[in-house]
């Protein structure tokens, strides 16, 4: 690495090195002769003048690429797809003439990049399944674990650790499915032409156009995929872009909720992302263990969530058959995006490994406010023992207004219990009242919603895709 010029944290600090490699040049110009080779394959098939022996002399070269002849090219031409036709040319002289034959550069470029966001995002969505693996583990495994459940982050009815966990799934759940849809409806562009009226192969194929339809086709089943696009102007619409970012931009939704509950937790210490034996919290304060894991998600998903306008501006602003203006953009916005995905699911995956839960501090939460839940069961019982309702109603709103003035006036303990104990109008004994405080007794069904939703929802999709699970996933930093 160079330390005397930038480079992007997203590839120098971040983001996995399959990823780094699937948005590398030398992925992108490999993929170029990929589509080459595949071009005068079809054009060999459908009639034209294409020797075998052409074409394996593009095959040879096919992963050799002569990088500074293309360079020293591209600074005469001030065009990249013309500076590496030039390059291959060079080392494949008899193919030379039938190189990019009746393509213009996008048949290269936009099939290029269908091709690698494709891969990219089943790259995402192994990653999105390995964490929602882990936090399916995790889920079952406190699916009966009570804590406080919250809302406008101030105590309310208890759900367990488990259900809360579920939520986190759920969002991803969901992203699996755009996943799918998105990976299933990326098209390749083919072989169009200038503005897409494949007016150049009509020429080559003496105005055949069963033979220019079936290069269309050809091209897409050699390189894997299910269809091109049936209209088009030079590029293929620039809404598959945006379509894809805003996949991504979905995953760094729930990548942030995930963050910002977590770093809640932390706070409430009931909760910690993994800390490892020389982790540095602070550089000032030793004792902090501060949730960097979190932090960096929600900073990275903000990136996400901001660059997925970029594609959509681009889509937007498209001038007829084209316009040059997105080439500069998605250099950068898809290529980042994808890095930044990358970066946050490889930290998530990290957390969701080793998350780490203190029962303790959770009991002692909800201890502190399940005297106030827990007052209607009280009076319901005490009734069922001869007392008043009205009567006792009103007694519980005293003391429960004293008890209140006892834990936010003066700090103390919430002694509400005792309060109802030693008051005989409610005939309820110590004992009585912590079994009706059991905190189990207020979970509701959420032990019943993780097993069902965990067994029924998301174990089928998890066991589905269980040859790519990533099963660990090294932070760089």
């Amino acid at each position: 690495m160079n330390k005397d010029i930038y480079e992007s944290p997203l590839n120098s600090r971040y983001a996995s090195r399959q990823m780094k490699e699937l948005f590398s040049p030398d992925k992108k110009f490999k993929t170029w002769r990929k589509l080459w080779i595949t071009l005068a394959e079809a054009e060999k098939e459908l009639g034209l003048d294409i020797s075998d022996e052409q074409i394996e002399e593009l095959k040879k070269f096919k992963n050799d690429i002569n990088y500074e002849t293309a360079e020293e090219r591209e600074k005469i031409t001030r065009h990249d797809v013309m500076a590496h036709i030039y390059a291959y040319s060079q080392q494949c002289p008899k193919a030379k003439g039938i190189i990019h034959l009746g393509a213009t550069s996008c048949y290269v470029g936009d099939n290029t990049d269908a091709i690698i966001m494709k891969q990219a995002l089943i790259l995402i969505k192994a990653k999105v399944i390995s964490v929602i693996k882990k936090l399916t583990d995790f889920a079952m495994k406190y699916k009966d674990m009570p804590t406080l459940g919250f809302t406008h982050f101030q105590a309310a009815q208890l759900t367990t650790v488990g259900k809360r966990a579920c939520l986190w799934i759920q969002d991803l759940m969901m992203d699996v499915e755009n996943l799918d849809f998105c990976i299933n409806s990326i098209k390749l562009l083919g072989s169009k032409g200038t503005t897409g009226t494949q007016a150049s192969f009509m020429e080559l194929f003496d105005n055949d156009c069963e033979k220019v339809k079936k290069l269309d086709s050809l091209i897409a089943q050699k390189l894997g995929f299910k269809e091109v696009f049936a209209v088009s102007g030079q590029t293929y619409s620039r809404k598959m872009d945006s379509n894809v970012a805003n996949v991504l931009s979905g995953i760094a939704q729930s990548c942030t909720k995930f963050s910002n509950d977590m770093r809640l937790l932390q706070h409430l210490k009931e909760m910690e992302e993994p800390f490892e034996k020389g982790q540095v919290g602070s550089s000032a304060m030793a004792y902090k263990r501060n949730p960097m894991r979190s932090e960096r998600i929600a900073g990275l998903a903000r990136y996400i969530l901001v660059d997925a306008l970029n594609p959509a501006i681009t889509a937007s602003a498209q001038w007829f058959e084209r316009t040059l203006d997105d080439s500069s953009n998605k250099r950068i916005s898809i290529p980042e995006a994808f890095l930044a995905a990358d970066a946050i699911l490889n930290i998530y995956n990290n957390i969701a490994d080793g998350l780490v839960v203190y029962p303790k501090v959770i009991e002692k939460h909800i201890m502190a406010e399940l005297p106030f839940m827990a007052t209607e069961n009280i009076m319901m019982d005490a009734v069922k023992r001869g007392g008043d309702r009205q009567e006792l109603h009103e007694k519980i709103r005293v003391h429960s207004m004293a008890a209140s003035r006892v834990v936010k006036e003066d700090g103390g303990r919430n002694d509400l219990i005792e309060r109802i104990a030693a008051d005989a109008d409610f005939g309820l004994s110590m004992e009585d009242l912590n079994k009706i405080l059991a905190p189990k007794n207020f979970v509701g069904r959420a032990p019943q919603q993780v097993e069902e939703y965990i067994t029924q929802q998301v174990m089928p999709v998890v066991e589905a895709n269980k040859t790519d699970l990533i099963e660990e996933s090294e932070l760089t930093v």
